[in-house]
């Protein structure tokens, strides 16, 4: 039986390590999934829900930035975290929110792109 190609071993060595990095993720990436649906015509509960997950997921990527020496990005997530704050919550136009929900969602997945590139 042949042996497979080195393209092929450096393929799978990629999606093993995409795979590994999206489960130690999988809440940020949660967060880009909520934040992104959001858009869409949702009933009032999950704009509550996606406050509370997204202040959640923040204020942990905001500690674990902190943690990891990434002062910018631990004050960004911060802010983050205090925007979508649902005991005092801001109250903004639907189409505000929109804007935020989309910036928002751009952040963590840059975060996350570059945290990949960073570790690969």
């Amino acid at each position: 039986m042949p042996f497979p190609q080195n393209r092929t071993i450096v393929e799978t060595d990629k999606s093993c390590k995409m795979n590994i990095f999206l489960r130690q993720n999988w809440y940020r990436v949660l967060a880009i999934i909520l934040l992104l649906w959001a858009l869409s015509d949702n009933p009032y509960g999950y704009y509550q829900l996606l406050r509370w997950a997204v202040m959640v997921i923040g204020a942990y990527s905001a500690y674990s930035a902190y943690n990891a020496g990434k002062n910018s990005w631990a004050w960004v997530f911060g802010a983050i975290t205090v925007l979508f704050n649902p005991i005092i919550p801001f109250y903004l136009q639907k189409d505000t929110w929109q804007l935020i929900d989309v910036l928002a969602a751009i952040v963590f997945s840059i975060f996350l792109f570059r945290e990949y590139e960073r570790k690969n």
